[in-house]
């Protein structure tokens, strides 16, 4: 059973797999037009309705996503994340992946959609090149 907890975060009740969720911490960039969105949690078929609302309410020019705290993604949750990129080419956004993990990136390369993203080892290094270039 999915449902969202009093602060907003989806979250996955099961007796056999416990409880999972996704939390999006939302913080401004060095400029007006950047977001970075800190992600803790996994993004799958379960959490993936409260991704795609975090994502939604977002209209920066730039947007930065740290999955730094994301374990794995499923199938369900990269479509989410194609997406979002998508979206983002189609409004002349950028989206940028920052602290993606070993198990994530194995994923993003398996699917052969990690070309795709701009990404970077840390958030503070996106910002910087963000800020530097005016996008990505």
């Amino acid at each position: 059973m999915t449902r969202d907890d009093k602060h907003g975060r989806a979250v996955l009740q099961s007796p056999a797999m416990g409880v999972q969720e996704l939390t999006v911490e939302r913080f401004a960039g060095v400029t007006d037009d950047q977001r970075v969105l800190l992600l803790h949690g996994p993004i799958t078929i379960e959490t993936t309705a409260h991704f795609e609302r975090a994502i939604r309410n977002e209209s920066a020019g730039s947007m930065i996503l740290d999955l730094s705290d994301v374990p794995y993604i499923d199938s369900v949750g990269l479509g989410a994340l194609v997406a979002t990129y998508v979206s983002h080419q189609k409004t002349g956004r950028c989206l940028v992946l920052t602290g993606v993990t070993a198990r994530v990136m194995k994923v993003l390369k398996i699917t052969n959609v990690h070309n795709f993203f701009l990404t970077f080892p840390t958030t503070w290094e996106a910002v910087e090149a963000l800020a530097n270039t005016g996008s990505a």
